[in-house]
């Protein structure tokens, strides 16, 4: 049996995005081009993917739990800024869209990306995000938010999101943000590919648990020899 894994993109679609409009549109189908990379050099795993664009009262599922096989980029007319950001809702239903398929032998790699902080939610509040994706990341969900225009760091804290990266909300800024993304992806393609091959599905789930529970998803591996060296002198 193949092991899934579920590519949840959750995409900011409020007013303020209209200035990179274009960038973002065209980021998200590099990203879905760097999953369809992942299929095809990782043929044993089964990519999936699903993508979240909102706004206030328009929360939609644009893809919904299909194979990159099957998955068309997106078209402009698919993707229109406007209205008000209600970023807690979004993520619950983009989270509640997939949870009651995904297995223990799943891997899935949540990915927020918005240029405004929530102003709109009615459904959900920042503690019962909070609550879920800490219960999520103990099941080996790998959660990520990208942001412009806000502290991204501290603000993704506030929901228990620990990889989260910044970015400019203008055209170099946006393309460098995806580009790092997309290399984080990859790495996060290769590793799972590892915990395919572990003995066990228990010690595949573990592994993955590990590196949900981890802050260094947007490093590159100089960076994340820098992380663990940090780890162990910590425990010294």
């Amino acid at each position: 049996m193949k092991t899934k894994v579920f590519n949840l993109i959750i995409l900011d679609e409020s007013g303020s995005m209209s200035c990179i409009e274009r960038q973002a549109l065209n980021g998200l189908n590099e990203t879905l081009q760097t999953i369809r990379k992942a299929q095809e050099k990782f043929p044993e795993q089964e990519q999936i993917v699903s993508i979240v664009p909102f706004e206030s009262g328009n929360i939609r599922l644009l893809r919904d739990k299909m194979s990159i096989r099957e998955v068309k980029d997106l078209r402009p007319d698919e993707y229109n800024p406007g209205a008000c950001t209600p970023l807690y809702d979004a993520i619950g239903f983009g989270i509640g869209s997939i949870r009651n398929v995904v297995t223990d032998n799943d891997s899935v790699l949540v990915t927020i990306i918005t240029d405004g902080e929530e102003n709109s939610s009615e459904e959900y509040s920042g503690k019962a995000i909070a609550m879920i994706i800490d219960e999520l990341k103990k099941k080996g969900w790998m959660f990520t938010y990208i942001g412009a225009n806000q502290d991204a760091e501290k603000v993704a804290m506030t929901i228990n999101i620990t990889n989260a990266l910044n970015f400019c909300q203008d055209d170099e800024g946006t393309k460098m943000m995806f580009e790092k993304e997309h290399k984080s992806r990859e790495r996060f393609f290769e590793a799972n590919n590892m915990y395919c091959s572990m003995p066990s599905p228990e010690m595949a789930l573990e592994a993955r648990i590990s590196m949900a529970c981890d802050n260094s998803y947007f490093d590159d591996e100089e960076e994340k020899k820098k992380h663990r060296k940090g780890k162990k002198n910590s425990k010294a």
